[in-house]
């Protein structure tokens, strides 16, 4: 037996004795040309579809069409509540109190409509940090409020960037970043997760520097939400919102969350953009003129929201509602470990990990920096049979997945990397 036979004999034991294994099968795999099942390591960017998506999404085009309009109150789920349905799951998922939490709009929607009522920049207290490698539709957003309010980002944007030489982006740093600009910030807004390098921020510490200066803590929970353990009210947090289809599975272009702590939540006075849907629900159909808000985090609602896209989200909060966020986070950790332990075999020389080795400072993403290689490495292993996510300038990002991959994926990928590097 060759040690490649070893290896994947190995990871076989181990799956067997995954108490998650079995729920691998509730999910939809991509497979390949020849029928055989790709290698998907891509749910951070996209997670594979629950096979009861369907039923809870075909539910209510059922309904949709033996009921019309009646659906709204006569629905197997009645649409009119539709997003409640969703509140239990999402406050548990992020360690939130339920009147926290909401779901509606998409992401970035969301974080300009936090930033309305977050982002309040006084005479001499503007500024917004941020990190220097932020996913670029957050810079994006943050520089444009900046603009709106008639500020100039070279100014009012502070870009937290690693010390020279380093991928990882300390905390330290970050902290130092907030005492140095003191009462003249307004805003952290920090990625939970690192979309580029997978690390995992101590929120908590940052949340708790930003309030001793008087400032504001919100963050982009894209990457982090279903992906490891966050409590966001514990920790003080002011605002998050997130997106669901990469680690929740809701499908492309899914809903997104939004959690605002109690005390935010419950003022209704707070500057805002309103819709009818943020309406207090007991008088909302009576059509008045003055808005009243709801003294929740649906308080921040517009429109009544998509079923359809619901339902999918549905589908998928049910199993993290079965199978918990410790368990998925305990298989987490293992996942990466053994991956880990696996590309130390080939040297840093070779591959260098720049996601963080502590297990607490990193979810289920190793971002691999290939040494003197292009995209031609990364068309490689994906012709071989791997999906997982390139970016530029040579960066293989990796995602295990508890719910779905195992050790059997991770050690096939190992060896198709090995293979594809010692052929170039």
């Amino acid at each position: 037996m060759t040690r490649d036979d070893e290896l994947l004999q190995r990871a076989s034991e181990l799956d067997r004795s995954d108490p998650l294994s079995a729920w691998r099968d509730e999910f939809h795999h991509p497979v390949q040309k020849d029928g055989s099942p790709h290698i998907y390591l891509c749910g951070n960017s996209l997670g594979l579809q629950p096979k009861r998506t369907r039923d809870y999404v075909t539910q209510e085009l059922d309904d949709w069409a033996a009921l019309g309009v009646e659906g709204h109150f006569h629905a197997e789920h009645p649409w009119m509540p539709y997003h409640e349905f969703l509140t239990p799951s999402t406050a548990r998922l992020v360690g939130a109190l339920d009147h926290e939490v909401v779901v509606m709009n998409s992401l970035t929607v969301n974080l300009h409509l936090l930033m309305v009522s977050f982002y309040r920049p006084t005479g001499k207290r503007y500024k917004i940090i941020i990190e220097s490698d932020a996913f670029p539709s957050d810079l994006y957003a943050v520089e444009s409020q900046i603009r709106h309010h008639g500020l100039d980002p070279a100014d009012a944007l502070i870009r937290v960037a690693p010390a020279s030489g380093d991928t990882i982006l300390e905390e330290d740093v970050i902290l130092q970043a907030i005492a140095e600009a003191g009462d003249e910030l307004a805003l952290v807004m920090i990625g939970g997760v690192n979309y580029y390098t997978g690390q995992y921020f101590d929120l908590e510490r940052i949340t708790q520097a930003a309030h001793e200066e008087g400032a504001v803590a919100g963050f982009d929970l894209a990457h982090a939400a279903g992906n490891v353990p966050v409590r966001l009210h514990e920790w003080k947090v002011d605002f998050a919102c997130w997106c669901s289809y990469k680690y929740i599975n809701s499908g492309p272009g899914g809903m997104s969350g939004v959690y605002i702590h109690e005390r935010h939540a419950r003022d209704t006075s707070l500057h805002r953009f309103a819709g009818w849907w943020g309406h207090d629900q007991e008088t909302r159909f009576l059509m008045g003129d003055d808005f009243r808000a709801m003294p929740t985090a649906e308080g921040w609602q517009l429109s009544n929201p998509p079923i359809l896209a619901m339902a999918a989200l549905r589908a998928s909060m049910s199993i993290f509602d079965e199978v918990g966020m410790e368990a998925l986070r305990q298989k987490s950790v293992g996942l990466t470990k053994y991956l880990l332990d696996l590309l130390a075999d080939l040297g840093e020389d070779v591959v260098q990990v720049i996601t963080p080795k502590d297990a607490s400072r990193r979810g289920a993403q190793l971002s691999l920096r290939v040494r003197s290689a292009d995209r031609k490495l990364f068309e490689e292993i994906t012709e071989a049979g791997v999906i997982a996510d390139w970016r530029e300038p040579d960066v293989i990002r990796i995602a295990a997945a508890p719910l779905y991959n195992n050790y059997t994926d991770l050690t096939r990928f190992y060896l198709i990397l090995k293979q594809a590097l010692s052929s170039n």
